[in-house]
């Protein structure tokens, strides 16, 4: 990871600000806004401490330089498909912070197709609420355009501690609400006041509690 760290340093120069408000160890919710696949790239990829995300099954079956990326970054295998996958997502998610992990997650569900924040799912605030893990807000921009040479910037908040009881749904909307707020004001995006339902986004199991999503 350190010869990839450095390659992609040298190649893509990125703009990296706020590194230091996540912490260097115990469990964080690294949560970005999705502009494309190579997110998941990216963010292990300047976050000094592994970062797990959750991956489409079927990387891990096909593409050798994909399937040895996920499994080199630990990325958790999930299958789409209904509420149970969605849970089953979760629960991965919880155990991974559980071990004193760093958990990313991208709230908005899917990629989006037109630059917009659409609104967030909320998976994140049952994640953040049930493990008592703070969340780490970030900002991508200039992904969309990978892999061709470009400038990435990418942009770390402060954390945030948040609070209530993760089985309330107005926490939960409130707490992803003030999430994505603090993505918003990292990202400068317009705000797109609907849910994301791109049917080509990054397939992600959904549930009553919102969803987690995958690369």
């Amino acid at each position: 990871m350190r010869l990839l760290r450095l390659l992609f340093s040298l190649m893509y120069r990125p703009r990296v600000e706020g590194l230091h408000l996540v912490p260097e160890r115990g469990a964080v919710i690294v949560a970005a806004n999705h502009l494309s696949f190579y997110d998941s790239v990216v963010i292990p990829l300047v976050v000094p401490r592994r970062v797990v995300f959750l991956a489409k099954a079927e990387y891990f079956e096909r593409g050798r330089l994909r399937r040895w990326w996920f499994r080199a970054t630990g990325a958790v295998p999930v299958r789409r498909g209904d509420g149970r996958a969605a849970q089953g997502a979760l629960d991965a998610a919880v155990e991974v912070l559980a071990g004193g992990g760093a958990f990313g997650i991208y709230p908005e569900g899917s990629r989006s197709r037109d630059g917009r924040l659409y609104r967030g799912r909320t998976g994140v605030a049952w994640l953040a609420l049930t493990s008592g893990a703070p969340v780490v807000p970030v900002a991508l921009a200039g992904t969309g355009a990978l892999p061709r040479r470009t400038r990435i910037t990418v942009r770390f908040g402060e954390p945030l501690h948040c609070t209530g009881l993760p089985g309330d749904p107005r926490a939960r909307r409130a707490v992803t609400d003030e999430i994505m707020a603090a993505i918003g004001a990292l990202s400068g995006q317009d705000r797109a006041d609907r849910y994301n339902t791109h049917p080509g986004g990054t397939g992600t199991p959904s549930a009553a509690k919102g969803s987690v999503s995958s690369p």
